[in-house]
């Protein structure tokens, strides 16, 4: 209820619930950059991209219940644009690898889970990243991914799966 009350405070341009609510979502944002981008720099600049964009768009935002996953939507375009321009910067050569580092964050999975992220495919980890990481719930991961919840979740079922046979394959 508290970050629904925040959301419409920072609709009307309220600074201080702006930054409250970002102080809520920052952790969560910086990890699903961090996986999707692979580095620690590229993760913070995508990120801040995010929140300056949310920031001009928030008084737009028609309903405060869908905040969430129009930050996701709007931070995986973000990151999109990244990936692209890495790509774009790398011109002549193959396909983009990820470079996964540890991240200095308790939360963060090991090295063997970004390993096993490598193994999925671009929609699989995207799925993976929104709705574990990230914490989003499948109708709000469908909406960014233009996929039904039930999509959504037999997406990431599979995807677990192939994580999971990677891991104890390692072993």
């Amino acid at each position: 209820m508290e970050e629904l009350k925040l959301i419409e405070q920072a609709k009307r341009g309220d600074k201080e619930a702006f930054v409250s609510l970002y102080g809520i979502h920052k952790d969560a944002m910086y990890r699903y950059s961090y996986y999707r981008l692979g580095n620690p720099e590229d993760a913070e600049d995508a990120v801040s991209e995010c929140v300056l964009s949310v920031w001009k768009q928030i008084g737009s935002l028609q309903k405060a219940e869908a905040f969430k996953g129009w930050v996701y939507k709007i931070l995986s375009a973000t990151c999109a644009r990244h990936i692209k321009n890495q790509i774009h910067a790398r011109e002549g050569t193959e396909a983009l690898q990820h470079e996964w580092k540890e991240v200095e964050d308790p939360q963060t999975r090991s090295v063997e889970l970004k390993q096993a992220l490598d193994q999925l495919s671009e929609d699989e980890k995207e799925v993976i990243l929104l709705t574990v990481v990230s914490g989003l719930n499948s109708k709000e991961a469908g909406r960014i991914c233009g996929m039904t919840p039930g999509g959504i979740r037999s997406k990431q079922s599979r995807a677990l799966k192939k994580m999971r046979d990677y891991l104890e394959n390692e072993k």
